[in-house]
């Protein structure tokens, strides 16, 4: 599985990267609006730090001029991938800048037969959004189940990017049932390494090297 971290602010990025074990970046207007800088430095600011695919949205909502501005932000970096909602608009725009060979990740997804068009459209990824759903009382890793099944069944290509990953056992329940990318914010990524077993053991083994490694007087 591949992991992503959810967010736009340089330091976090840093932070995950230096671990070693990031592959990618997702952002959306919301996370971007949040850092008060040009979208585009940024966007390349991100992909000196990170050697992976880094997802950047549209904020058209006309098949038309996403597809202008998805040409444009595929344009600042190989590693682009450019985001469009899963709307009728959204699906057009996917089919035509895929047909040019630029990667798509159809966002906002909710439903199965959402994600099964994503993948007819020619995603190469597709971002159901589990927490969202278990807000309303529905089942969201329900939702990875029935899209990996789907994609399973008819060998889609169609990657499948668990987004509004709200704690660890989203990202342990993703990778069970085969999620491809889980993609979360920083708090979420950090708890993944932790645990309090880890903790007393370390600090017991460097006590216990501690008393045997005292200086003799």
């Amino acid at each position: 599985m591949m992991l992503f971290l959810d967010t736009g602010n340089i330091k976090e990025i840093k932070e995950a990267a230096s671990w070693g074990v990031l592959d990618g970046v997702t952002s959306n207007p919301s996370l971007v609006a949040k850092e008060g800088r040009s979208f585009k430095d940024l966007l390349k600011e991100i992909c000196t730090i990170v050697d992976g695919p880094i997802s950047a949205e549209v904020v058209s909502v006309e098949a038309e001029a996403m597809i202008k501005e998805g040409k444009d932000l595929a344009s600042v970096h190989k590693n682009i991938v450019v985001k469009c909602p899963l709307t009728p608009e959204g699906l057009k725009a996917t089919k035509a800048l895929t047909s040019e060979g630029i990667r798509v990740n159809v966002t906002l997804c909710f439903s199965p037969t959402q994600a099964l068009l994503a993948a007819k459209a020619g995603a190469w990824c597709v971002s159901p959004f589990v927490g969202r759903l278990d807000d309303i009382s529905e089942h969201g890793m329900g939702l990875i189940q029935d899209i990996v099944t789907i994609y399973r069944n008819y060998r889609f290509k169609t990657k499948v990017l668990v987004a509004s990953v709200r704690h660890p056992q989203h990202v342990i329940e993703a990778a069970k049932l085969g999620g491809d990318i889980c993609t979360m914010p920083v708090a979420v990524f950090k708890l993944l390494v932790q645990h309090p077993l880890t903790d007393i053991g370390l600090k017991k083994f460097l006590s216990d090297w501690e008393k045997q490694h005292l200086p003799k007087g």
